[in-house]
Formats: structure tokens, sequence, C-alpha cells
């Protein structure tokens, strides 16, 4: 059993380590002093790390569902590339969420995330934001380096396209939402932003928020989830859900205490928190049903 405050120690590090310098020499010399000792700092880090051989909730397989790897055309005349799942026995026309990856790149974590989606009756898909790239590598530190070197601009542009080739798609009823997670939780705030009506509803998981002054451009609903232990996004969380509740944006935030960074990520032993993620994903499901439905 890890000590909480070691683990919540460890959880700071990786997460300074994922998300601001991509040091590893100096995040693994800074875990091994936490740990003690360089074989405890590399069990800790196992913990606290994602896993890709973590088994999926919803299998590929699964007969419920039909998952298949898709391409369509974005901005630019480019073509992006990305995972698309929907029920296999599907009644009338689907609204469509985006299900947006973390700063990792689209792996087999957000895929599974999307076939969830997908049970629950929604058209899922799942943009690599790296097609641009040559699409998401299998390393891990490569995958973030690619990340931090998308330009920006060019990435919300492909996702607001992304937006408006699901919403005509056929067997769509014209809403689609989207929601992501850490870099794809900023992505989805933004996203709300540029879209404007073509996007109808919007959950960010623990994603730092544009700038306030943006608030006004956006239509959608908004639902975000922020974990209590989670300071680096939450210093941008409250100017933000205050500015969409002063420009007239259906708002809805919640901050869950104890949680940590990435608390829905399942593939992450110690960050994962199963009654907060069962929490925000009840919520969310609920969410999107009552804005995409219909």
């Amino acid at each position: 059993m890890i000590d909480k405050s070691v683990r919540d120690a460890a959880i700071a590090l990786y997460d300074r380590f994922t998300h601001v310098d991509h040091d590893r020499r100096a995040f693994m010399a800074d875990l091994t002093r936490l740990a003690g000792s360089a074989a405890a700092a590399n069990v800790l880090l196992a913990t606290i790390a994602a896993d890709p051989a973590a088994a999926a909730i919803v299998a590929a397989d699964d007969p419920r569902i039909t998952g298949t790897a898709t391409q369509w055309p974005v901005a630019g005349g480019r073509v992006m590339k990305g995972y698309r799942a929907r029920p296999a026995k599907a009644n009338g026309k689907l609204g469509g969420v985006l299900v947006i990856h973390e700063n990792r790149g689209l792996n087999e974590h957000i895929r599974d995330v999307a076939r969830r989606v997908a049970l629950a009756g929604f058209d899922a898909l799942a943009p690599d934001f790296l097609s641009i790239s040559g699409g998401t590598p299998a390393d891990e530190d490569a995958a973030r380096t690619a990340i931090g070197a998308l330009d920006l601009a060019t990435a919300v542009a492909d996702g607001a396209a992304t937006i408006a080739w699901l919403g005509t798609q056929p067997g769509a009823n014209g809403k689609v939402g989207a929601m992501g997670f850490c870099w794809g939780g900023a992505m989805t705030n933004r996203l709300a932003v540029a879209a404007g009506p073509a996007l109808t509803a919007a959950v960010p998981y623990y994603g730092p928020a544009p700038d306030p002054a943006e608030a006004p451009r956006v239509k959608a609903a908004m639902l975000l989830h922020y974990a209590g232990n989670d300071e680096r996004v939450n210093k941008t969380a409250q100017p933000w859900i205050d500015a969409l509740k002063a420009a007239g944006v259906q708002t809805e935030a919640y901050f869950y205490a104890g949680a940590s960074h990435a608390f829905n990520n399942d593939t992450s032993a110690e960050r994962y928190d199963k009654a907060t993620a069962d929490l925000a994903w009840g919520r969310t499901l609920a969410f999107l049903e009552s804005r995409l439905d219909g």
C-alpha cells in the first residue's frame, strides 16, 4: 500500500513531467529521492503512469458495437484519421460525440472510451490529432513531444471541421457533442469556442481553460469536471466558469474533492478513482442524452 502523501507527491511530479517540462531525467531523479531508491521509484511510476496493456472495459470485438478505423477531410485539404464506434443496432438517427485524447495521442484507452460512448447510444468518433504528423507513435514520450509541436490553430481548425463532418453523416441527427480528457479537455474547451452553434454540448474533463474573454463565442451547453487535487488546471477553472455563466452559456461544473488529475483513466492504478469516475461518467451520459438525443 502506497502512503497517500507519497502517492500525491508522486502524482504531482508526474503531472509536471507530462504537462510542463517533459524532462524525464529530472523527473526520475526527483521520483527516486521521493521513493528512496531507483527500484522503488520504478515501482511507484508503474502505479501512476498509464498502462497500455490494461484490459479494456468494452472489448474491441464486443458484438453490441461496431468499431472501425476511419478517415475524413478537414481544413486545408488535409485528411484526419481516427476511430469510430457506433451501436451495432441503432434505432433511428444518432447524436455524434467526439472523444478527444490526452497528450499521449489516440491510444487503446481512448478507443475503449469511444466504445463506452457508443454503448450509450451515440456515434462516437475519436480523432487522432497527430494525423498531420503521421499518427500517434507507440512511445508515449514521443507522442507528448509531437503533441507539443502541433500548431494549435491548425489542430483547432481540424477539430471544428470534424464536428461539421460528423454532424452531416448518414444516420446523424445533426447534433454533435465533444468530450475530452486533459489535453483533450483543453481542446474540448477550445472547440466550444471555435465551433459555435455546430457544437451542441461539450464535456471537458480536467482541461485547462481558454481566455475567459472567449466565453461569449461558446454556444454549446457545458459540463466541466475538475479533480480537487489538480492545482495546475484548477487555477484556470473558476474564471472560465464565471465567464461562461456571465455569457449566458448553460454551464454545470463539478470539483471532485480528493481526486487527482486523470481520475477517469482506469489504466493508471493510483490516479484512477472509480467512485469519482463513475459519478462523473453518469453525469456526462445524462448531460449528453438530454442534449443530443432526438
